[in-house]
């Protein structure tokens, strides 16, 4: 389960519901609160609520660009060290934004030498989509919000993106292959807009992204990560997150075959 998941509570209580609703793990979003950039109260609330630390998600968003460093290199070694202490195995990564033009220039490169620095670590470059409006679509992103047109060693596949960017969930599954790393488990109605949707709510396939993962070889994580800010209070919250939970479990043990 993501941390971002019991948003806008803090990140202890991401740990305090993981443990709670019953899941393997967290990832960690790197965000404002003090303790998701904390290795020793992260390790801490890991052995006090017995939950591991899957993944680590670097501060990419548009409103952590000052978490740690404006240095996006910086931040990106950051994530790596906490997820190293932490023993995680894979950092989660946005392409560069449009106007980031020195790091979008040498992004592929770098990240293969972070990857040389931190040999246990995958840096699992995230699918995104483009921002629509009344008749128009922007692009944040450089070269653009499919990183697989780019080529990496790793990715992290978030369905709630693709419904977003209206992408094939299941063909990008295919196009990213063996190096499919993670997978950000949400769903969407394909309005074009995130909506971080609890999974079998929207449109997404979701079960069956699920169920071909291991005939797909894959060896990742799967973390929820759904939007949970409009629940009204922490019980209906848990809801949310008991039934994500249920839904990967269910469809996690039903293998399908990948043609």
């Amino acid at each position: 389960m993501s941390t971002s998941s019991v948003f806008p509570e803090p990140t202890a209580a991401g740990f305090e519901m993981a443990a709670a609703v019953g899941y393997d793990g967290v990832e960690v979003m790197v965000w404002s609160d003090a303790v998701s950039q904390d290795a020793g109260a992260l390790l801490g609330l890991s052995k006090h609520y017995g939950v591991p630390v899957r993944s680590v998600h670097a501060p990419c968003l548009m409103v952590t660009q000052r978490v740690w460093s404006p240095d996006p290199w910086e931040r990106l070694r950051r994530a790596a060290q906490l997820a190293d202490t932490l023993g995680a195995d894979v950092v989660v990564v946005h392409p560069p934004f449009a106007w980031q033009r020195d790091y979008a220039r040498t992004f592929q490169s770098g990240l293969l030498r972070l990857g040389r620095e931190y040999p246990g670590i995958r840096f699992a470059v995230e699918n995104m989509f483009p921002l629509r409006g009344v008749g128009r679509e922007f692009v944040p992103y450089a070269p653009g919000w499919d990183p697989t047109l780019i080529g990496f060693d790793a990715y992290t596949l978030d369905l709630s993106h693709c419904a977003a960017s209206r992408t094939d969930a299941i063909q990008l599954a295919d196009t990213m292959r063996g190096s499919l790393a993670h997978v950000h488990l949400g769903d969407g109605t394909g309005k074009g807009r995130d909506e971080h949707l609890v999974p079998g709510r929207g449109t997404q396939p979701c079960a069956e992204l699920l169920a071909s993962l291991d005939a797909r070889g894959f060896t990742g994580s799967v973390a929820v990560e759904v939007g949970t800010r409009k629940a009204r209070s922490r019980a209906e919250r848990e809801a949310d997150l008991a039934e994500s939970l249920q839904f990967a479990r269910q469809h996690l043990a039903t293998p399908s075959p990948v043609a």
